[in-house]
């Protein structure tokens, strides 16, 4: 049996860095809306200190030769992504590998699209805000101006590709972009991760390859000195701001930062994110050999009561529950489960369809049979549940409630000729109190055989507690009892 730990182990396998993947794109939906905001502020900041960097190295450098100049300036840009992976911002190129999510059923369509938008804006604020400041520096007159002009030269480049040319070329960029995000996941150490960065990067950056983030603080500088940048500037780099009329935010927009954009979430979240994924992930549910569950437990209660059994499971239950698929690595499943404070979680298809339950039992059973060395390729599909306990949508308040609290076989022992097993002196009140019942904390939904939600034994209490009055919401002090 192999093993692995991620801890100790120097290099991760592809299966092991398709596990890691997933851990990547599942914390982007696992951050707050301020973390994530703040992360891509930085990351913003972080790339456009890298074009800077660009520039810098790439002015006054035509002696060098068209190829040299743009590998240096090439490999100085890598240091934007360093800073990323090492100092944890979100960048919106990297951040569309959330698809691997998505195609997990991990998180829904929606959701993934908000954690872009968050992270794309916060790019963009970040862009502007080192905007801000390099154009306070008037950093544009370096080199007697040529640095200026340089950044100008880039900048209207830019605005010169067709829609398609944009389109493929930012295609171009996240590929290798998000290839070198996840040769980051083939080691732990740090120094490694940036040294993997550096290379695919330093292509992309030299064969002029469009980065949506990059252009967010590359294309606006040109504007702003092409708007703000006194006569004596124009003068001492022998040119006109007529040669640069083009450098405007309408042509900034259509011509480079939609395509571009779209290429960059086709060349990541496709070709890569969804590309490792079909490979070494996507569910062979057929070949596994995992049927559906479209039956459920009746229910019935044993006792009469006076309680109204107007309220049903499908009042009660999570309409949004966390699921999981088969083929999820069982060390992201439990990842999974601890971070949304789950015991357990039901399994489903592609089609939404349950096939099982993944709980902490499972994992534990597995570890202790195992003597606690897990096999690293594991999936979900190898420790879950198949004989599944499942409800109906329909069942009465009343009818779960018993379930969850009562074992009618303990109750009533009897033959199913209606014939008692054993006699017992105690009530049936004082027998139903002192038995020990195993039920399931977690129940999944069905309506007409398909999977609706999940049910558990804090949405039953909830509903029962109405029973006992209305919640007290204040606690009087000792001195408001006193003067009472």
């Amino acid at each position: 049996m192999s093993t692995a730990n991620a801890e100790n182990q120097h290099y991760f396998s592809p299966y092991e860095m398709m596990a890691e993947a997933e851990k990547f794109a599942l914390s982007k939906a696992q951050k707050t809306s301020g973390l994530t905001l703040s992360l891509a502020v930085m990351a913003g900041a972080f790339i456009g200190l890298a074009f800077l960097f660009y520039i810098t190295v790439t002015t006054g450098s035509e002696s060098a030769g068209w190829g040299l100049s743009r590998l240096a300036g090439g490999l100085a840009f890598s240091m934007g992504l360093i800073l990323i992976v090492i100092c944890g911002g979100e960048l919106f190129t990297s951040s569309v590998l959330s698809s691997i999510s998505w195609a997990n059923k991990q998180i829904s369509f929606s959701k993934m699209l908000a954690i872009w938008g968050k992270v794309y804006i916060g790019n963009f604020i970040g862009a502007m805000f080192l905007l801000l400041l390099v154009a306070a520096a008037g950093l544009y007159q370096l080199d007697n101006g040529q640095w200026g002009l340089n950044a100008l030269n880039i900048a209207q480049h830019k605005l010169h590709h067709t829609a398609v040319q944009a389109f493929a070329l930012g295609v171009l960029c996240n590929l290798l972009v998000c290839l070198a995000i996840w040769l980051t996941f083939s080691s732990a150490n740090a120094m490694t991760k940036a040294a993997m960065t550096i290379l695919p990067v330093a292509m992309f950056v030299s064969s002029g390859f469009e980065h949506c983030v990059a252009n967010m603080f590359m294309i606006p500088l040109g504007i702003v000195i092409h708007a703000f940048a006194p006569e004596s500037f124009w003068i001492q780099v022998g040119s006109t701001p007529a040669q640069y009329a083009d450098l405007n935010i309408a042509a900034f927009i259509t011509a480079n930062l939609i395509p571009v954009t779209l290429g960059n979430i086709v060349g990541g979240a496709v070709l890569v994110g969804l590309a490792n994924w079909s490979i070494y992930r996507r569910p062979h549910l057929k070949a596994a050999h995992v049927s559906t569950i479209t039956k459920t437990t009746p229910l019935q209660s044993v006792k009469e009561t006076t309680m109204k059994n107007a309220i049903i499971v499908q009042d009660m239950m999570d309409k949004k529950a966390i699921t999981l698929s088969a083929e999820t690595p069982v060390p992201s499943a439990i990842d999974t489960l601890l971070d949304n404070y789950l015991t357990a979680a039901p399994v489903v298809d592609r089609q939404g369809r349950l096939i099982g339950m993944f709980s902490a039992h499972d994992v534990m059973v597995e570890l202790w049979c195992q003597d606690y060395l897990p096999n690293a390729e594991q999936k979900v599909v190898d420790l879950m549940t198949r004989d599944v306990i499942a409800i109906n949508a329909s069942d009465s308040l009343v009818d779960v409630a018993e379930f969850f609290c009562i074992d009618k076989e303990q109750l009533f022992p009897t033959t199913s000729m209606g014939i008692a097993t054993r006699f017992n002196a105690l009530s049936v009140e004082e027998r139903a109190k002192s038995m020990k019942v195993s039920k399931p904390h977690v129940l999944p939904v069905l309506d007409k055989g398909q999977f609706v939600g999940v049910l558990n034994r804090n949405h039953v209490l909830a509903e029962l507690r109405a029973i006992y009055g209305e919640r007290v919401t204040a606690v009087k002090t000792e001195k408001e009892l006193a003067r009472a």
